[in-house]
């Protein structure tokens, strides 16, 4: 996994972790970091599919003659 990677997982972690903890009342800051927790998540999926792409390129890995 990549540094990208783990640090959007991070993040998203934290903002989901925020969420839980703020109070009822601060309703506008609980939808703010559901949405940052989606924004990283998404980010997450994205950083993993990028690094899957470039580790697992076929033409890096052809035998040269």
């Amino acid at each position: 996994m990549s540094k990208a990677a783990i640090s959007f997982l991070i993040l998203a972690l934290m903002a989901a972790a925020t969420d839980q903890l703020l109070l009822p009342s601060a309703e506008s800051l609980s939808t703010l970091a559901k949405a940052a927790a989606g924004i990283f998540a998404s980010l997450f999926i994205a950083a993993l599919f990028v690094g899957r792409r470039i580790k697992f390129d076929p033409v890096l890995r052809q035998a040269k003659p």
